[in-house]
Protein backbone atom coordinates (compact mmCIF):
# COMPACT_ATOMS: atom_id res chain seq x y z
CA UNK A 1 0.00 0.00 0.00
CA UNK A 2 2.83 2.43 0.88
CA UNK A 3 4.48 1.73 -2.46
CA UNK A 4 1.24 2.47 -4.33
CA UNK A 5 0.79 5.67 -2.31
CA UNK A 6 4.35 6.75 -3.13
CA UNK A 7 3.79 6.15 -6.84
CA UNK A 8 0.54 8.12 -6.75
CA UNK A 9 2.32 11.00 -5.01
CA UNK A 10 5.05 10.94 -7.64
CA UNK A 11 2.46 11.02 -10.45
CA UNK A 12 0.46 13.87 -8.89
CA UNK A 13 3.56 15.99 -8.31
CA UNK A 14 4.81 15.38 -11.85
CA UNK A 15 1.42 16.24 -13.35
CA UNK A 16 1.61 19.61 -11.57
CA UNK A 17 5.30 20.01 -12.45
CA UNK A 18 6.11 19.90 -8.73
CA UNK A 19 8.81 17.24 -8.76
CA UNK A 20 12.35 17.48 -10.16
CA UNK A 21 15.00 14.77 -10.16
CA UNK A 22 18.39 16.45 -10.41
CA UNK A 23 21.35 14.22 -11.27
CA UNK A 24 24.79 15.34 -10.12
CA UNK A 25 27.78 13.64 -11.68
CA UNK A 26 31.41 14.18 -12.58
CA UNK A 27 34.63 12.24 -12.74
CA UNK A 28 36.52 11.54 -9.52
CA UNK A 29 37.80 14.61 -7.66
CA UNK A 30 35.52 16.94 -9.62
CA UNK A 31 33.77 17.99 -6.39
CA UNK A 32 30.38 16.22 -6.44
CA UNK A 33 30.10 15.86 -2.66
CA UNK A 34 31.10 19.48 -2.06
CA UNK A 35 28.62 20.66 -4.69
CA UNK A 36 25.65 18.76 -3.23
CA UNK A 37 26.58 19.77 0.32
CA UNK A 38 26.66 23.42 -0.75
CA UNK A 39 23.48 23.18 -2.82
CA UNK A 40 21.53 21.76 0.13
CA UNK A 41 23.09 24.31 2.47
CA UNK A 42 22.22 27.28 0.23
CA UNK A 43 18.60 26.14 -0.10
CA UNK A 44 18.21 25.53 3.63
CA UNK A 45 19.32 29.14 4.24
CA UNK A 46 17.15 30.84 1.59
CA UNK A 47 15.12 32.84 4.12
CA UNK A 48 18.29 34.51 5.45
CA UNK A 49 20.72 33.96 2.57
CA UNK A 50 22.27 37.14 1.12
CA UNK A 51 24.63 35.13 -1.09
CA UNK A 52 22.26 34.17 -3.94
CA UNK A 53 21.69 37.36 -5.97
CA UNK A 54 21.51 35.50 -9.31
CA UNK A 55 18.80 33.09 -8.06
CA UNK A 56 15.61 34.98 -8.96
CA UNK A 57 13.34 33.03 -6.59
CA UNK A 58 15.47 34.24 -3.66
CA UNK A 59 16.26 37.70 -5.02
CA UNK A 60 12.57 38.45 -5.61
CA UNK A 61 11.41 36.78 -2.42
CA UNK A 62 9.01 34.11 -3.71
CA UNK A 63 11.05 31.12 -2.51
CA UNK A 64 9.84 31.07 1.10
CA UNK A 65 11.94 28.29 2.56
CA UNK A 66 13.28 24.76 2.18
CA UNK A 67 13.62 21.72 4.38
CA UNK A 68 14.91 18.19 4.14
CA UNK A 69 12.20 15.53 3.97
CA UNK A 70 12.35 11.71 3.82
CA UNK A 71 13.21 10.39 0.37
CA UNK A 72 10.75 8.08 -1.39
CA UNK A 73 13.42 5.75 -2.81
CA UNK A 74 14.21 3.96 0.43
CA UNK A 75 16.51 1.42 -1.25
CA UNK A 76 18.97 4.19 -2.24
CA UNK A 77 21.53 5.29 0.41
CA UNK A 78 21.01 8.76 1.87
CA UNK A 79 23.47 11.50 0.94
CA UNK A 80 25.74 12.26 3.92
CA UNK A 81 24.95 15.97 4.29
CA UNK A 82 25.36 16.16 8.08
CA UNK A 83 28.75 14.45 7.94
CA UNK A 84 29.88 16.88 5.23
CA UNK A 85 28.83 19.95 7.22
CA UNK A 86 30.54 18.59 10.35
CA UNK A 87 33.78 18.17 8.37
CA UNK A 88 33.57 21.77 7.13
CA UNK A 89 32.91 23.06 10.65
CA UNK A 90 35.74 21.05 12.21
CA UNK A 91 39.00 22.64 13.31
CA UNK A 92 40.85 22.72 11.03
CA UNK A 93 38.09 22.60 8.41
CA UNK A 94 38.16 19.62 6.07
CA UNK A 95 36.48 18.69 2.82
CA UNK A 96 33.53 16.27 2.98
CA UNK A 97 34.45 12.66 2.28
CA UNK A 98 33.70 11.76 -1.36
CA UNK A 99 30.97 9.24 -2.09
CA UNK A 100 31.62 6.24 -4.33
CA UNK A 101 28.10 4.96 -4.95
CA UNK A 102 24.65 6.28 -5.77
CA UNK A 103 23.17 8.42 -2.98
CA UNK A 104 20.14 10.63 -2.73
CA UNK A 105 18.46 13.34 -0.70
CA UNK A 106 15.08 15.08 -0.97
CA UNK A 107 14.18 18.70 -0.29
CA UNK A 108 10.79 20.37 -0.13
CA UNK A 109 10.90 23.94 -1.50
CA UNK A 110 7.98 26.15 -0.47
CA UNK A 111 7.29 29.05 -2.86
CA UNK A 112 4.69 31.57 -4.03
CA UNK A 113 3.58 30.67 -7.58
CA UNK A 114 4.22 33.49 -10.05
CA UNK A 115 2.23 32.31 -13.07
CA UNK A 116 -0.03 29.62 -14.48
CA UNK A 117 -2.72 27.55 -12.78
CA UNK A 118 -0.82 27.35 -9.51
CA UNK A 119 -0.96 31.13 -9.10
CA UNK A 120 -4.71 31.15 -9.77
CA UNK A 121 -5.61 28.47 -7.26
CA UNK A 122 -2.84 28.41 -4.62
CA UNK A 123 -1.12 31.05 -2.50
CA UNK A 124 1.82 28.72 -1.95
CA UNK A 125 3.08 25.53 -3.54
CA UNK A 126 5.78 22.96 -2.87
CA UNK A 127 8.43 21.73 -5.29
CA UNK A 128 10.00 18.41 -4.32
CA UNK A 129 13.63 18.20 -5.34
CA UNK A 130 15.36 14.81 -5.44
CA UNK A 131 19.13 15.21 -5.70
CA UNK A 132 20.87 12.06 -6.93
CA UNK A 133 24.64 11.70 -6.70
CA UNK A 134 26.41 9.09 -8.81
CA UNK A 135 29.97 8.61 -10.10
CA UNK A 136 30.70 9.89 -13.59
CA UNK A 137 32.85 6.82 -14.14
CA UNK A 138 29.66 4.79 -14.40
CA UNK A 139 28.62 6.81 -17.45
CA UNK A 140 31.87 5.83 -19.17
CA UNK A 141 30.49 2.30 -19.48
CA UNK A 142 27.56 3.13 -21.78
CA UNK A 143 29.62 2.48 -24.97
CA UNK A 144 30.23 -1.08 -23.72
CA UNK A 145 26.64 -1.91 -24.69
CA UNK A 146 27.69 -1.55 -28.35
CA UNK A 147 30.85 -3.69 -28.01
CA UNK A 148 31.23 -7.44 -27.75
CA UNK A 149 34.02 -8.83 -25.59
CA UNK A 150 36.59 -9.09 -28.40
CA UNK A 151 35.85 -5.56 -29.67
CA UNK A 152 36.22 -4.15 -26.17
CA UNK A 153 39.47 -6.08 -25.68
CA UNK A 154 40.89 -4.62 -28.91
CA UNK A 155 39.92 -1.13 -27.79
CA UNK A 156 41.68 -1.61 -24.47
CA UNK A 157 44.80 -2.87 -26.26
CA UNK A 158 44.87 0.24 -28.48
CA UNK A 159 45.07 2.63 -25.50
CA UNK A 160 47.99 0.79 -23.87
CA UNK A 161 50.70 3.39 -24.50
CA UNK A 162 52.52 6.08 -22.58
CA UNK A 163 51.69 6.09 -18.88
CA UNK A 164 49.08 3.37 -19.30
CA UNK A 165 51.60 0.95 -20.76
CA UNK A 166 54.07 1.67 -17.96
CA UNK A 167 51.42 1.17 -15.26
CA UNK A 168 50.09 -2.03 -16.85
CA UNK A 169 53.35 -4.02 -16.78
CA UNK A 170 52.47 -6.19 -13.78
CA UNK A 171 49.06 -7.08 -15.19
CA UNK A 172 50.44 -7.69 -18.69
CA UNK A 173 53.15 -9.99 -17.37
CA UNK A 174 50.60 -11.96 -15.36
CA UNK A 175 48.44 -12.50 -18.41
CA UNK A 176 51.22 -13.70 -20.70
CA UNK A 177 50.80 -17.28 -19.47
CA UNK A 178 47.00 -17.14 -19.54
CA UNK A 179 45.54 -20.00 -21.61
CA UNK A 180 42.10 -18.98 -22.90
CA UNK A 181 41.28 -22.56 -24.00
CA UNK A 182 42.02 -24.24 -20.65
CA UNK A 183 39.12 -25.23 -18.38
CA UNK A 184 37.82 -22.21 -16.47
CA UNK A 185 40.03 -21.49 -13.47
CA UNK A 186 38.03 -19.08 -11.30
CA UNK A 187 40.91 -18.49 -8.86
CA UNK A 188 43.33 -17.61 -11.68
CA UNK A 189 40.83 -15.26 -13.34
CA UNK A 190 40.18 -13.57 -9.99
CA UNK A 191 43.92 -13.03 -9.48
CA UNK A 192 44.52 -11.54 -12.95
CA UNK A 193 41.34 -9.43 -12.66
CA UNK A 194 42.64 -8.04 -9.35
CA UNK A 195 45.88 -7.03 -11.09
CA UNK A 196 43.87 -5.40 -13.90
CA UNK A 197 41.80 -3.51 -11.32
CA UNK A 198 44.99 -2.34 -9.58
CA UNK A 199 46.19 -1.05 -12.94
CA UNK A 200 42.97 0.97 -13.37
CA UNK A 201 43.34 2.43 -9.86
CA UNK A 202 46.95 3.40 -10.62
CA UNK A 203 45.83 5.11 -13.83
CA UNK A 204 43.63 7.38 -11.72
CA UNK A 205 45.81 7.82 -8.65
CA UNK A 206 49.32 7.98 -10.12
CA UNK A 207 48.84 8.78 -13.78
CA UNK A 208 46.20 11.49 -13.37
CA UNK A 209 44.17 9.64 -16.01
CA UNK A 210 40.38 9.71 -16.18
CA UNK A 211 39.23 7.30 -18.88
CA UNK A 212 38.89 3.93 -17.16
CA UNK A 213 36.73 1.01 -18.20
CA UNK A 214 34.90 -0.71 -16.70
CA UNK A 215 33.99 2.22 -14.44
CA UNK A 216 32.61 0.04 -11.66
CA UNK A 217 36.01 -1.59 -11.22
CA UNK A 218 37.38 1.59 -9.61
CA UNK A 219 34.12 2.61 -7.89
CA UNK A 220 32.35 -0.70 -7.28
CA UNK A 221 29.82 0.43 -4.67
CA UNK A 222 27.80 -2.53 -3.42
CA UNK A 223 29.42 -4.82 -6.05
CA UNK A 224 32.83 -4.88 -4.38
CA UNK A 225 34.16 -8.46 -4.43
CA UNK A 226 31.41 -9.78 -6.72
CA UNK A 227 32.41 -12.10 -9.61
CA UNK A 228 30.79 -9.68 -12.08
CA UNK A 229 33.77 -7.36 -11.43
CA UNK A 230 36.30 -10.15 -11.94
CA UNK A 231 37.16 -10.19 -15.62
CA UNK A 232 39.70 -8.42 -17.83
CA UNK A 233 40.20 -7.67 -21.54
CA UNK A 234 41.81 -10.38 -23.62
CA UNK A 235 44.46 -8.05 -25.03
CA UNK A 236 46.87 -10.85 -25.99
CA UNK A 237 44.89 -11.46 -29.17
CA UNK A 238 48.07 -11.31 -31.30
CA UNK A 239 48.69 -14.86 -30.09
CA UNK A 240 45.36 -16.11 -31.40
CA UNK A 241 43.07 -15.34 -34.32
CA UNK A 242 39.45 -14.45 -33.72
CA UNK A 243 38.55 -17.71 -35.42
CA UNK A 244 40.61 -19.62 -32.87
CA UNK A 245 39.08 -17.77 -29.93
CA UNK A 246 35.61 -18.45 -31.35
CA UNK A 247 36.25 -22.16 -30.82
CA UNK A 248 36.74 -21.72 -27.05
CA UNK A 249 33.99 -23.48 -25.14
CA UNK A 250 31.69 -21.84 -22.61
CA UNK A 251 33.43 -23.67 -19.77
CA UNK A 252 36.92 -22.45 -20.78
CA UNK A 253 38.81 -19.49 -19.33
CA UNK A 254 37.85 -17.41 -22.37
CA UNK A 255 34.23 -18.52 -22.04
CA UNK A 256 34.12 -17.34 -18.42
CA UNK A 257 35.55 -13.93 -19.36
CA UNK A 258 32.95 -13.50 -22.10
CA UNK A 259 30.15 -14.62 -19.79
CA UNK A 260 31.13 -12.15 -17.04
CA UNK A 261 31.55 -9.30 -19.53
CA UNK A 262 28.08 -9.94 -20.95
CA UNK A 263 26.59 -10.13 -17.45
CA UNK A 264 28.27 -6.81 -16.62
CA UNK A 265 26.75 -5.25 -19.75
CA UNK A 266 23.22 -6.42 -19.01
CA UNK A 267 23.00 -6.39 -15.21
CA UNK A 268 25.31 -3.52 -14.25
CA UNK A 269 25.54 -1.02 -17.12
CA UNK A 270 22.04 -1.47 -18.50
CA UNK A 271 20.50 -1.74 -15.03
CA UNK A 272 22.02 1.58 -13.94
CA UNK A 273 20.49 3.39 -16.90
CA UNK A 274 17.14 1.70 -16.41
CA UNK A 275 17.00 2.30 -12.66
CA UNK A 276 18.42 5.81 -12.49
CA UNK A 277 19.48 7.67 -15.62
CA UNK A 278 16.20 7.32 -17.53
CA UNK A 279 14.33 9.00 -14.64
CA UNK A 280 16.38 12.21 -14.38
CA UNK A 281 14.88 15.59 -15.32
CA UNK A 282 17.92 17.83 -14.98
CA UNK A 283 21.63 17.05 -15.01
CA UNK A 284 24.76 18.87 -13.87
CA UNK A 285 28.15 17.52 -14.92
CA UNK A 286 31.07 18.76 -12.79
CA UNK A 287 34.45 18.99 -14.52
CA UNK A 288 37.82 19.67 -12.88
CA UNK A 289 39.85 21.26 -15.69
CA UNK A 290 42.61 22.49 -13.37
CA UNK A 291 44.17 19.25 -12.13
CA UNK A 292 44.71 17.90 -15.68
CA UNK A 293 46.27 21.23 -16.67
CA UNK A 294 48.63 20.73 -13.73
CA UNK A 295 49.35 17.10 -14.54
CA UNK A 296 50.36 17.63 -18.15
CA UNK A 297 49.51 16.92 -21.76
CA UNK A 298 48.70 13.20 -21.44
CA UNK A 299 46.45 13.70 -18.42
CA UNK A 300 44.56 16.56 -20.11
CA UNK A 301 44.01 14.59 -23.33
CA UNK A 302 42.88 11.60 -21.31
CA UNK A 303 40.30 13.80 -19.57
CA UNK A 304 39.08 14.91 -23.01
CA UNK A 305 38.66 11.28 -24.01
CA UNK A 306 36.77 10.53 -20.79
CA UNK A 307 34.47 13.51 -21.37
CA UNK A 308 33.85 12.37 -24.96
CA UNK A 309 32.79 8.97 -23.63
CA UNK A 310 30.67 10.55 -20.91
CA UNK A 311 28.95 12.71 -23.53
CA UNK A 312 27.52 9.57 -25.12
CA UNK A 313 24.95 9.63 -22.31
CA UNK A 314 23.51 12.89 -23.64
CA UNK A 315 23.03 11.87 -27.28
CA UNK A 316 19.27 11.46 -27.33
CA UNK A 317 18.60 11.18 -31.06
CA UNK A 318 15.88 8.79 -32.19
CA UNK A 319 18.40 6.29 -33.53
CA UNK A 320 20.74 6.49 -30.55
CA UNK A 321 21.29 3.55 -28.25
CA UNK A 322 20.24 5.65 -25.28
CA UNK A 323 16.90 6.51 -26.90
CA UNK A 324 16.28 2.93 -28.00
CA UNK A 325 17.03 1.43 -24.61
CA UNK A 326 16.08 3.97 -21.97
CA UNK A 327 14.00 6.89 -23.37
CA UNK A 328 15.64 9.57 -21.16
CA UNK A 329 13.74 12.77 -20.47
CA UNK A 330 16.50 15.20 -19.39
CA UNK A 331 15.68 18.63 -20.81
CA UNK A 332 18.54 20.69 -19.29
CA UNK A 333 22.21 19.92 -18.80
CA UNK A 334 24.66 22.24 -17.05
CA UNK A 335 28.41 21.72 -17.38
CA UNK A 336 30.27 23.31 -14.48
CA UNK A 337 34.02 23.91 -14.28
CA UNK A 338 34.69 23.48 -10.58
CA UNK A 339 37.28 24.95 -8.21
CA UNK A 340 37.00 28.44 -9.70
CA UNK A 341 38.25 29.74 -6.35
CA UNK A 342 41.63 28.14 -7.09
CA UNK A 343 42.31 30.65 -9.90
CA UNK A 344 42.13 34.45 -9.86
CA UNK A 345 38.80 36.04 -10.91
CA UNK A 346 40.00 37.45 -14.25
CA UNK A 347 40.77 33.86 -15.31
CA UNK A 348 37.17 32.66 -14.80
CA UNK A 349 36.02 33.54 -18.36
CA UNK A 350 38.98 31.56 -19.71
CA UNK A 351 37.92 28.56 -17.63
CA UNK A 352 34.40 28.72 -19.07
CA UNK A 353 35.82 29.07 -22.60
CA UNK A 354 38.01 26.01 -22.09
CA UNK A 355 35.07 23.96 -20.81
CA UNK A 356 32.95 25.03 -23.79
CA UNK A 357 35.70 23.76 -26.09
CA UNK A 358 35.80 20.44 -24.26
CA UNK A 359 32.05 19.80 -24.59
CA UNK A 360 31.50 21.49 -27.96
CA UNK A 361 30.49 18.35 -29.87
CA UNK A 362 27.99 17.29 -27.21
CA UNK A 363 26.61 20.83 -27.12
CA UNK A 364 25.88 20.75 -30.85
CA UNK A 365 24.20 17.36 -30.57
CA UNK A 366 22.12 18.44 -27.59
CA UNK A 367 20.99 21.62 -29.36
CA UNK A 368 19.85 19.57 -32.34
CA UNK A 369 17.82 17.32 -30.03
CA UNK A 370 16.19 20.25 -28.24
CA UNK A 371 18.10 19.87 -24.97
CA UNK A 372 19.16 23.12 -23.32
CA UNK A 373 22.81 23.27 -22.27
CA UNK A 374 25.03 25.84 -20.61
CA UNK A 375 28.51 26.16 -19.11
CA UNK A 376 29.52 27.94 -15.92
CA UNK A 377 32.55 28.19 -13.66
CA UNK A 378 31.86 27.87 -9.95
CA UNK A 379 33.26 27.07 -6.54
CA UNK A 380 30.76 25.09 -4.50
CA UNK A 381 32.53 26.02 -1.25
CA UNK A 382 34.95 28.94 -1.55
CA UNK A 383 38.42 28.12 -0.24
CA UNK A 384 40.35 31.30 -1.10
CA UNK A 385 40.14 35.07 -0.91
CA UNK A 386 41.02 37.02 -4.08
CA UNK A 387 43.05 40.22 -3.98
CA UNK A 388 46.18 41.90 -5.31
CA UNK A 389 49.85 41.91 -4.36
CA UNK A 390 52.66 44.26 -5.30
CA UNK A 391 55.05 42.57 -7.71
CA UNK A 392 57.93 44.54 -9.26
CA UNK A 393 56.08 47.78 -8.60
CA UNK A 394 52.78 46.58 -10.10
CA UNK A 395 49.52 45.41 -8.55
CA UNK A 396 48.89 41.87 -9.79
CA UNK A 397 45.98 39.52 -8.99
CA UNK A 398 46.61 36.83 -6.38
CA UNK A 399 44.81 34.42 -4.08
CA UNK A 400 45.18 33.85 -0.37
CA UNK A 401 44.32 30.57 1.27
CA UNK A 402 45.62 27.60 3.24
CA UNK A 403 46.96 24.52 1.49
CA UNK A 404 45.96 21.02 2.53
CA UNK A 405 49.06 20.78 4.76
CA UNK A 406 47.96 23.83 6.76
CA UNK A 407 50.42 26.34 5.27
CA UNK A 408 49.21 29.87 4.51
CA UNK A 409 49.67 30.67 0.82
CA UNK A 410 49.52 33.83 -1.28
CA UNK A 411 49.94 32.91 -4.92
CA UNK A 412 49.04 33.34 -8.59
CA UNK A 413 48.51 29.89 -10.12
CA UNK A 414 48.93 31.06 -13.70
CA UNK A 415 46.88 31.74 -16.81
CA UNK A 416 44.15 29.30 -17.81
CA UNK A 417 44.03 28.78 -21.59
CA UNK A 418 40.75 29.98 -23.10
CA UNK A 419 40.89 27.32 -25.80
CA UNK A 420 42.28 23.80 -25.93
CA UNK A 421 45.96 24.22 -25.02
CA UNK A 422 48.49 23.95 -27.82
CA UNK A 423 52.02 22.59 -27.62
CA UNK A 424 53.39 26.00 -26.66
CA UNK A 425 51.31 25.94 -23.48
CA UNK A 426 52.71 22.55 -22.47
CA UNK A 427 56.26 23.64 -23.31
CA UNK A 428 55.91 26.67 -21.04
CA UNK A 429 54.45 24.55 -18.22
CA UNK A 430 53.36 27.74 -16.49
CA UNK A 431 50.27 26.57 -14.63
CA UNK A 432 50.62 25.56 -10.99
CA UNK A 433 47.36 25.23 -9.11
CA UNK A 434 47.45 24.45 -5.36
CA UNK A 435 44.97 22.25 -3.52
CA UNK A 436 43.42 24.33 -0.73
CA UNK A 437 41.54 23.41 2.41
CA UNK A 438 38.16 25.08 3.09
CA UNK A 439 37.97 28.45 4.78
CA UNK A 440 36.76 28.43 8.42
CA UNK A 441 32.94 28.36 8.47
CA UNK A 442 30.27 29.77 10.79
CA UNK A 443 27.61 27.29 11.89
CA UNK A 444 24.70 29.73 11.42
CA UNK A 445 25.73 31.11 8.01
CA UNK A 446 25.42 29.67 4.51
CA UNK A 447 28.62 28.34 2.95
CA UNK A 448 30.64 30.84 0.89
CA UNK A 449 30.60 30.05 -2.81
CA UNK A 450 31.16 31.37 -6.30
CA UNK A 451 28.19 31.26 -8.71
CA UNK A 452 26.15 28.57 -6.96
CA UNK A 453 23.24 31.01 -7.37
CA UNK A 454 23.75 30.99 -11.15
CA UNK A 455 23.68 27.18 -11.17
CA UNK A 456 20.51 27.14 -9.04
CA UNK A 457 18.82 29.64 -11.36
CA UNK A 458 19.62 27.53 -14.42
CA UNK A 459 18.58 24.21 -12.87
CA UNK A 460 15.53 25.26 -10.83
CA UNK A 461 14.55 28.83 -11.68
CA UNK A 462 11.78 27.92 -14.15
CA UNK A 463 10.31 25.34 -11.75
CA UNK A 464 9.75 27.94 -9.01
CA UNK A 465 7.60 30.40 -10.95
Amino acid sequence: MNRISNEVNKWVNRSLDRHVRLAVTGLSRAGKTAFITSLINQLLHVSTNPRLPMFSAVREGYLLGSKRVPQLDMHVPKFSYDEGINALLSSPPAWPQPTCDVSQTRLALRFKPQKGALKLFQDTATLYLDIVDYPGEWLLDLPLLDLDFISWSKQQAQVLKGQRLALAQSWLAMGEQFDPFAPADEALIETIAASFTDYLHQCKAEGGLHWVQPGRFVLPGELAGAPVLQFFPMIWTNKYTEQQLATATDDSNFGMLKKRYKYYQQHVVKAFYNDHFSKFDRQIVLVDCLQPLNAGHESFNDMRQALDQLMQSFKYGRSSMLRRLFAPRIDKVLFAATKADHITPEQHPNLVGLLQQLVNEAWQTASFEGITMDCVSLASIQASEPGFVNYQGKQVPALRGTDINGNAQTFFPGDVPRRLPNQDFWNRNGFDFINLRPLPQQVDEPLPHIRMDKALEYLLGDKLQ
